[in-house]
């Protein structure tokens, strides 16, 4: 940074590593994103030339170096790009000049060392090296345009690059290992020279512009600085270790084939990963980017398990790179506790699965070897993925350390099919493409125009209508009704041309159209309701009056703006990771789903609440910024999330200090409208989503009142004053009626082993040992537990069966006292088993007292006998 800044160059800030500005993207993957708009022409910045550290991940899609990682001492899915630019600026003689002063003037790299590339084609840069460095000319090396020609896609900006590289061998003899894939001659430094624009058809065009693009891994550099052959050996990656070991107990030997070192990167590297992911605003999830991190999560938790650790690890490294890393990357500080909690939560979560599904991945692999096998199905797979959370690769990974393989292909073949279920249990509320009706058009066909933003009434015309099963279904030429769409329902109101008046329940969009759902028609001529598969167009374009239910869009609206506040709560009370994963917004409520790594406690509704309702009450205007181009609203500070898909223009609600956001719903004008939000219910919609439900306005008035009303009724009930809480006095009668049902179930127990005594001293007793068994009604499960562990007290040496029928299912206690399981190795788990059986059930327990159950009444005696003679065969053994 500061070799480039004393040339002139910006010093910007590294971009954050999830690119929030581009969606085709899932994370930051080279320098040159954050300019991306430059090279493309479509963008500016106030200054030419710029250097920077950039954040970068590469776990996913072409750049993917996820399964490389712990396996060598050189990949990574986390690492930083060094890199300086330069926008019309300087360009080839500059940037091979510079470079070669920061490698051999500045750090004293040995120049015997370093070797050059060049394109194939581009003698320019071949001169350039050998008039403005003193490089060795032999170490100039031409390649093609797999090594040496950048491209952004298959047309776009690209060009010729000079790539540096060090000869790590020991003796220098790595001159033929240049870009042979030997990571002892490794590229150290990029030069990109941007000068083409590739057309479609592959043709070369010149640009009007210049640019340099370089990229060098800060990893790669400091290894080499610091005389290390592996990037891992260096001090970036040291205190990680240290880390590790103190919590294992294991020591880092930077072995390339030890499980242990190898465990060891893989936590280390993806601890980078995880912690400068999250705390740039991503969360772990089931599908895109979130899934990418899960991935690696569950990845790095398995190899924590050759480490001899199996309870969370990943989180206690988040501060010890805040600590490294911090003071370049102050994101880490101020996202630390969040990205602990987060990462946690994840790990808590998983563990609980991973012992059950790994014993299903042993058993599985057992029953292969006996069919002689060594691939596990896809079937499999995916059943591991799907019930027990383990990702395809870390399927595979286990699967290697025991010899076998898997069946990828049939692992996706089950993935498709599950996709292939849940669409078909969706069913289209249009209906349209299974009814075979086709519409029926009264004029042109051309898109519907949307007016609801300025009205709610509006004289328009019938231009196409179709059934679909008992609904008519009807299109006009413009209309004020808003279809469904964005989690907003559609409205509903009436459509009234002169001999008929339509009930609209439903409003949906069918491509380009808004379709009008019609459920009740009224025929004015005839001054009855009629079916509307009894209506009767005239066959042309009827003009009609368009009238949206006031009432209805008017709530819908209170309930849309209430999630936007929401949202911006939301985001200041849990942390930035939150983005909203899907909402419902009715007239009568508001369901809000949104990212979120555990529950949220009442505390934090509590303080969303108040939040959004102190919000309200300051009754700011809505801005809102129609026909807006996509990236003027990113330049407004609209949140764009990866996944969804946005229009190249969009329309922006923004409320002012509050909250911005892309969307294409209606809204109140003042937000002083929406009167109350009143959180009524938080839950869990699926791992890392949580929902919140809420109502506003007058719903949430009445709900107050309602509430109210019952607080009172119960105050009267008990005869408190107004001002007296009634928590105090409930409890105190709760906990009366636990004393009171506790003392009934002593009762209720005493007298059952009164009743029981009499059998129990009449019992056959073998070798000293007495067997008793009884048949009891209306005993429940838990009572006769009670009375097996009291019976197995009161007599030094003895074995019993304790049955019951309750509600026509069969309740079994099995008991042995100390003596009979120490001396006589009686099994009380053992016996019940045995006895279950006989009334189709099943059990167990310990040695001293199990449980059992069964749904046959009728076989408790031969159960009894069956108990009895197990007693007796164990006794004689």
């Amino acid at each position: 940074m500061d070799f480039f800044a004393a040339k002139a160059h910006r010093i910007v800030r590294s971009a954050p590593v999830i690119p929030a500005e581009d969606p085709t993207l899932l994370f930051t993957n080279a320098g040159m994103n954050q300019f991306k708009d430059v090279f493309l022409g479509k963008g500016t910045r106030e200054y030419v030339r710029a250097a920077d550290t950039q954040k970068c991940i590469r776990a996913s899609g072409k750049h993917n170096d996820l399964e490389d990682v712990g396996r060598d001492t050189y990949h990574h899915t986390f690492f930083e790009m060094l890199g300086n630019w330069s926008f019309g600026d300087y360009y080839k003689p500059e940037a091979i000049e510079w470079a070669w002063e920061l490698l051999t003037s500045v750090w004293k790299l040995p120049k015997d060392r370093l070797y050059a590339t060049v394109y194939k084609d581009d003698e320019e840069s071949l001169e350039l090296w050998r008039q403005v460095t003193d490089i060795d000319p032999t170490h100039i090396l031409k390649f093609g345009d797999k090594d040496n020609f950048w491209e952004m896609g298959e047309s776009g900006p690209c060009g010729p690059c000079s790539e540096i590289h060090i000869d790590l061998t020991p003796d220098g003899s790595g001159g033929p290992l240049v870009n042979a894939g030997d990571h002892r001659v490794m590229e150290l430094w990029n030069l990109v020279f941007i000068q083409y624009n590739r057309t479609i058809d592959g043709t070369l065009e010149p640009l009007p512009q210049r640019h340099v693009d370089t990229g060098m891994g800060f990893e790669r550099v400091t290894a080499v600085l610091q005389g290390k052959s592996s990037n891992y050996d260096s001090d970036v990656f040291t205190p990680l270790f240290d880390r590790i070991t103190e919590l294992t107990g294991v020591s880092y030997t930077a072995s390339l084939d030890s499980p242990t070192d190898i465990a060891m990167r893989v936590i280390a590297d993806h601890s980078r990963t995880l912690t400068f992911a999250l705390s740039d605003g991503a969360v772990p999830g089931n599908e895109g980017r979130g899934y990418v991190l899960r991935r690696i999560l569950r990845r790095a938790l398995r190899y924590a398990g050759t480490l001899g650790c199996h309870e969370p690890i990943m989180y206690r490294m988040v501060g010890v790179l805040a600590d490294a890393m911090g003071d370049v990357f102050p994101e880490l500080h101020k996202q630390r506790q969040t990205v602990e909690r987060i990462i946690r939560a994840e790990e808590e979560s998983f563990l609980a699965t991973l012992g059950r599904g790994t014993e299903i991945f042993n058993e599985v692999v057992a029953g292969m070897k006996v069919a002689g096998s060594t691939m596990i199905s896809g079937a499999d797979a995916f059943r591991l993925y799907d019930t027990f959370g383990f990702p395809l690769d870390l399927t595979r990974l286990m699967a290697a350390e025991v010899g076998f393989d898997v069946d990828e292909q049939g692992f996706e073949h089950s993935m498709q099919e599950q996709k292939a279920r849940a669409r078909l249990d969706r069913k289209d509320k249009m209906q349209s493409r299974e009814d075979g009706v086709d519409w029926v058009w009264f004029m042109e066909e051309r898109p519907t125009e949307f007016v609801g933003y300025e009205t709610l009434e509006l004289q328009v015309r019938i231009a196409a209508a179709k059934m679909s099963g008992d609904r008519l279904l009807l299109v006009l030429d413009r209309t004020p009704f808003y279809a469904e769409s964005g989690g907003q329902v559609g409205d509903h109101g009436t459509i009234e041309t002169d001999a008929w008046r339509f009930d609209v329940a439903d409003t949906l969009k069918d491509g380009e159209q808004f379709v009008h759902v019609v459920t009740t028609a009224y025929d004015k001529v005839r001054d009855c309701a009629v079916a509307p598969a009894d209506v009767a167009l005239d066959g042309t374009a009827m003009a009609a009056e368009a009238s949206v239910d006031r009432d209805a869009r008017v709530g819908t609206e209170r309930n849309h703006t209430a999630t936007h506040l929401l949202h911006a709560a939301l985001r200041k009370v849990l942390g930035e990771h939150v983005q909203q994963k899907g909402s419902l917004v009715t007239p009568e409520r508001l369901r809000f789903d949104f990212s979120h790594f555990s529950r949220v406690t009442p505390e934090e509704i509590e303080q969303v609440e108040h939040e959004v309702n102190a919000q309200i009450r300051k009754a700011a205007a809505l801005n809102r910024h129609a026909d807006v181009p996509y990236e003027e609203a990113l330049a407004l500070g609209a949140l764009a999330f990866f996944g969804d898909k946005y229009a190249d223009r969009v329309r922006v609600i923004e409320v002012p200090g509050i909250s911005i956001e892309l969307c294409g719903g209606t809204h109140v004008g003042n937000i002083g409208q929406i009167g109350l939000v009143k959180i009524v219910g938080e839950s869990s919609v699926a791992s890392g989503i949580r929902r919140i439900e809420a109502v506003t306005g007058r719903t949430a008035e009445s709900l107050l009142w309602k509430e109210y009303r019952e607080l009172q009724e119960i105050r009267h009930f008990m005869k408190l004053k107004s001002d007296e809480p009634p928590l105090p006095k409930i409890q105190e009668l709760v906990d009366e009626r636990k004393t009171l049902e506790k003392q009934l179930q002593e009762s209720r127990l005493a007298g059952l082993l009164d009743s029981l005594a009499a059998s129990l001293a009449g019992g056959e007793e073998v070798h000293g040992c007495r067997i008793m068994t009884e048949k009891l009604e209306g005993v429940s499960a838990d009572e006769l537990r009670q009375a097996g562990q009291a019976l197995r007290e009161r007599v030094p040496l003895a074995a019993g069966l304790l049955c019951s029928v309750e509600d026509g299912k069969v309740s079994l206690v099995g008991f042995a006292s100390d003596e009979a399981v120490r001396t006589l190795k009686l099994d009380a788990g053992k016996l019940v088993r045995e006895a279950a059986a006989c009334v189709k059930g099943g059990g167990g327990g310990k040695p001293e007292l199990a449980t059992a159950g069964g749904k046959e009444p009728a076989g408790i005696d031969r159960a009894i006998e069956t108990f009895v003679t197990a007693v007796k065969a164990a006794l004689k053994g």
